[in-house]
C-alpha cells in the first residue's frame, strides 16, 4: 500500500516537475518575442511574426525562401500594404517580407497586416535604429525636404537579413505584377553585389530634372566640380541607376564590405557637398552610384517601369503598363496622392486602414467637400 503511494507521490512530482520546464519555456519565449534582438548593437531586430493560418495557397516547405526588404513609414504605409499584397497575390514561391521601420509605426503595420487579404504572408517586423545616420546625413535646405531615415534601410542589407545569401529590395511606391521569383532568379555576374535597372534602358523615359542635371547620368547625381569626385575618373556621362528595385548577392555585399563603402561616402558628403545641387533623384543614389561605378548586374527593365509619379500624365500605353512585371511610381506623384497617374492600377492592390489613420488623397474627395 505505502509502496503504490510512494509511486503516486513520485508521479505527481514528476508531473509538477514537467509543467514547471514547460511554463519556464514559455516564459522564455514570450521575452524573447517580447524583445528586440540586436545585431552588432546597431540595428532592433524582431523575431518573424509566423501567421498560424494555412497560406491561401500550398508553398513547398523545401523551396528557397525569398527574402524582400521593403521599408514602412508611417505617412506611406499604405504604399507598403499594396506592394506587399501585390506580391504575395502573383506568386507561388515562399516570400518573407523583412519590412523596415521606426518603433511608433510597428504596432500600426501589425493590425494592417491582420487584414484577411494579408493573413497568409510570413514577415519580420525590423526596426531601424536612426543612430546609425549621426554624422552620415545633414539637412539641405535648398532640397525642402526632411530627411526620411528609412529611405537608407538599403545600404545594411546584410544586418537587415543577417541569414540570407541573397534579397531583393524595393521602394514601397511600387506595384508587383510579375512572379518575385523571376526577379529573384535575376543572374548576378561573378564580383558583382547587386543588379539595377539602369536609366538608360528601353524601359525608361529620359526625364529632365530643373533644366539641369540629367536623371539618366552621372553628372545629375554628383558634382563634378568637387576634386575629389573627378579623382574618381568616373566618366560624368556614365548611365545612372534606378536604387528603388534592385537584387542583392549578400555574400558578395559582406566581402566588399559595401556598407561600410556607401558610408564613408555619406560622410564625405556631410564634410564637402559631393552631391550635385540640382540632385535628380533620391539622396541615397549618389554612394551607390559610386560604389557600384561599372561594378553592377542588371535587371530586366521590364521589373522597374518607373517614372510613373515623375508628372500627373500619363506617359506610357496601356498595354506596356499591362505587360510591366513592375510599376514604380517615383517621383512626386505617388498613387496615394490626389494627382498621379494609372492610380486604378495602384488601388486593385491597396487595402483600406482597419484604423482609419491613413486615408488616399482623391480630387473628388476635395471637390464634393467644397460642395
Amino acid at each position: 500500500m505505502s509502496f503504490r503511494k510512494v509511486n503516486i507521490v513520485i508521479l505527481v512530482l514528476a508531473v509538477a516537475l514537467f509543467l514547471l520546464i514547460l511554463h519556464h519555456n514559455f516564459l522564455s519565449l514570450s521575452s524573447l518575442l517580447r524583445n528586440e534582438v540586436s545585431d552588432s548593437g546597431i540595428v532592433g531586430l524582431q523575431p518573424i511574426d509566423f501567421v498560424p493560418n494555412a497560406p491561401r495557397h500550398a508553398v513547398d516547405g523545401k523551396q528557397e525562401e525569398i527574402p524582400v526588404v521593403i521599408a514602412a513609414s508611417e505617412d506611406r504605409l499604405g504604399g507598403t500594404i499594396a506592394a506587399i499584397n501585390s506580391i504575395q497575390h502573383n506568386t507561388r514561391s515562399n516570400v518573407i517580407f523583412y519590412i523596415v521601420t521606426l518603433n511608433g509605426t510597428a504596432d500600426h503595420l501589425r493590425s494592417w497586416l491582420g487584414s484577411n487579404t494579408l493573413k497568409s504572408i510570413r514577415y519580420k517586423i525590423v526596426n531601424f535604429d536612426t543612430k546609425l545616420l549621426e554624422g552620415k546625413v545633414k539637412e539641405d535646405p535648398d532640397q525642402g525636404q526632411s530627411i526620411k531615415p528609412l529611405t537608407f534601410a538599403r545600404f545594411y542589407l546584410p544586418i537587415l537579413v543577417p541569414s540570407a545569401k541573397k534579397a531583393i529590395y524595393m521602394d514601397d511606391d511600387v506595384i508587383v505584377q510579375g512572379d518575385i521569383l523571376a526577379l529573384y532568379n535575376t543572374p548576378l555576374k561573378p564580383g558583382h553585389a547587386a543588379a539595377f535597372s539602369e536609366d538608360c534602358d528601353s524601359a525608361s523615359t529620359k526625364v529632365v530634372i530643373r533644366g539641369a542635371g540629367n536623371q539618366y547620368n552621372y553628372i545629375g547625381y554628383l558634382d563634378y566640380k568637387k576634386e575629389r569626385i573627378r579623382k574618381l575618373s568616373m566618366k560624368a556621362s556614365t548611365c545612372s541607376f534606378n536604387p528603388g528595385v534592385f537584387v542583392a548577392n549578400l555574400t558578395e555585399w559582406k566581402r566588399q564590405n559595401i556598407t561600410n563603402q556607401l558610408e564613408k561616402w555619406m560622410k564625405l558628403n556631410v564634410k564637402e557637398g559631393l552631391y550635385s545641387r540640382t540632385l535628380a533623384g533620391s539622396i541615397t543614389t549618389p554612394p551607390l552610384l559610386i560604389v557600384f561605378y561599372q561594378q553592377h548586374s542588371t535587371i530586366d527593365p521590364m521589373w522597374n517601369v518607373r517614372h510613373l509619379g515623375s508628372s500627373a500624365g500619363k506617359r506610357y500605353s496601356p498595354q506596356f503598363v499591362k505587360a510591366a512585371k513592375l510599376l514604380h511610381w517615383n517621383g512626386h506623384f505617388k498613387p496615394w496622392g490626389r494627382t498621379a497617374s494609372y492610380t486604378d492600377i495602384w488601388e486593385k492592390w491597396y487595402i483600406p486602414d482597419p484604423t482609419g489613420k491613413f486615408s488616399l488623397i482623391r480630387r473628388h474627395m476635395e471637390i464634393s467637400n467644397i460642395k
